[in-house]
């Protein structure tokens, strides 16, 4: 066991390394933002940005992550390497918060196995590995998750342990989950979802009349524990701004800054893949948005098509979208949304949900992603299409091993709640980020990775022991000692 934990590790500060010193981003989407906020908060006191040629506070960013960028500022100055490096130790100590998610969903005859197979996938994941050396908030959201997995998945919570001993607990599960959702929520203002699908099991779990209490016990709990850590976020809005904000502004705008609403609506009508967001979203007010980018899959009828041609002539003279402009962008939404109903609520969120989950990842790397037309791609870059295909393949397996992992889990009454809670919370943040995010983006779905490897150790762990296993709940505790000896070392 301890070799398995040391050589894990190692392997995945390998890999860690690797993407820092040969793939680093510092300048991706967000970053200079979350850098800029962080170095202001630190140097100057001003959670803000340069407006105007002013340092002026602001909202559209939560705290989290900016705040773990001024901590690493504070002690080595304004390096971004130090911030992956710094990452990258933060991720392996995920990695063990998703072999001990493993090994509570496991029966203790396969505890150990289903520890260290996930520890082991955790630590070889390329997806969430390459998050580490890009100055964005997946990795430090990734871990929270995880830590909120492992408080509500305590065996007082969603397993067939004694519930009395819950009660008496001095720190509930559901308020421990409750306040790592809540420094979760500093980091990625989608958090809460994770809460959101444990109190739809709680729910299904106990419906009868004589849980309610119960229910109403935990949902409190989870409640608060969210809501302390938010709450001084929210006051200085109030004291600061003279604004009610809780999280941050939907579209990230500064005060006074138009809203997309109307051309995000229009996009939901019709984008569904992750590269039509970087030829249209991402050069919205920035840049000029070329119609030959747009497909014909975003036009109804040829006068549809005009207008929408028109828009797009005026916008591309001032490269800033008009309110004018937006409210024209919303009546074609809504047109089409009235005319295919279903396209809009069903058929563009399933295939945006199907590229979230079987990209082949390669947003921060130097590659396509591209493999059809195979001939065509091999003839053109050997190495594109290798990487290409090596990644798409990894995150099947990933994803069958998850898969196997759930219904193992779903079949075993002792942890069947517990794999509700994980099965649920991946469909829920999935069908959110399809539905409501602005783009498709894959990283928004990397915080169900936990949930992910951890299903994918069972699953390994049951495939290593194929003869039944019983169900009982025993307290073998020896994985969860063992790793968590090895978050110590």
């Amino acid at each position: 066991m301890r070799f398995h934990v040391v050589a894990a590790v190692l392997a995945g500060l390998g890999l860690r390394i690797l993407f820092i010193v040969k793939f680093p981003v510092s300048d991706a989407g967000d970053s200079p933002f979350y850098i800029d906020l962080g170095w202001n908060w630190l140097k100057h006191g001003v959670y803000g940005l340069i407006v105007n040629g002013h340092l002026t506070s602001v909202d559209m960013r939560t705290p989290g992550y900016p705040a773990f960028l001024a901590g690493i500022f504070a002690l080595a100055g304004k390096s971004e390497r130090s911030v992956m490096f710094a990452q990258a130790s933060v991720d392996l100590l995920t990695c063990f918060g998703i072999g001990l998610i493993a090994a509570r969903l496991a029966s203790p005859p396969i505890r150990k196995r289903a520890a260290i197979a996930a520890l082991w996938l955790a630590a070889l994941c390329p997806f969430t590995a390459n998050y580490t050396a890009a100055v964005l908030t997946e990795t430090l959201a990734i871990f929270l998750t995880a830590v909120a997995m492992l408080a509500l998945l305590e065996p007082q919570a969603f397993t067939k342990s004694s519930y009395a001993q819950a009660n008496r607990a001095s720190l509930s599960p559901w308020l421990l989950g409750g306040l790592a959702v809540g420094f979760g929520t500093l980091v990625r203002p989608e958090a809460p979802l994770l809460l959101l699908a444990a109190g739809a099991v709680l729910v299904a779990k106990w419906h009868q009349p004589t849980n309610w209490r119960r229910l109403l016990r935990a949902s409190i709990l989870m409640a608060i524990g969210m809501l302390l850590p938010i709450m001084p976020w929210a006051a200085r809005n109030w004291r600061t701004l003279h604004k009610t904000q809780f999280l941050a502004p939907r579209y990230g705008e500064l005060q006074g800054e138009l809203a997309p609403r109307g051309f995000d609506a229009w996009t939901h009508t019709w984008l569904w893949r992750f590269r039509d967001a970087f030829a249209v979203n991402w050069n919205l007010d920035s840049n000029r948005i070329d119609p030959a980018n747009i497909p014909s899959s975003a036009f109804d009828t040829s006068e549809e098509r005009a207008q929408v041609m028109q828009l797009l002539e005026a916008y591309n003279e001032t490269i800033t979208l008009t309110p004018d402009e937006d409210r024209a962008f919303g009546q074609i939404a809504r047109r089409r949304t009235a005319r295919h109903p279903l396209r809009t609520w069903a058929t563009i969120p399933i295939r945006r949900s199907l590229a979230l989950w079987f990209a082949p990842r390669i947003e921060l790397l130097p590659y396509t992603g591209q493999i059809f037309p195979i001939a065509k791609e091999w003839g053109e870059d050997r190495e594109d299409l290798s990487v290409s295909i090596a990644l798409v393949s990894i995150n099947i397996a990933y994803l069958a091993l998850a898969a196997a992992g759930a219904w193992i889990g779903l079949r075993s009454p002792r942890i069947r709640t517990a794999t509700a809670f994980l099965v649920t919370y991946i469909a829920v943040r999935t069908l959110f980020i399809s539905r409501f995010a602005e783009t498709p983006e894959p990283r928004y779905v990397l915080e169900c990775f936990p949930a992910v490897i951890a299903l994918a150790g069972l699953a390994i762990a049951r495939i290593r022991s194929p003869q039944p296993v019983p169900d009982g709940s025993s307290p073998d505790k020896s994985a969860e000692i063992a790793l968590s000896r090895g978050l110590r070392a």
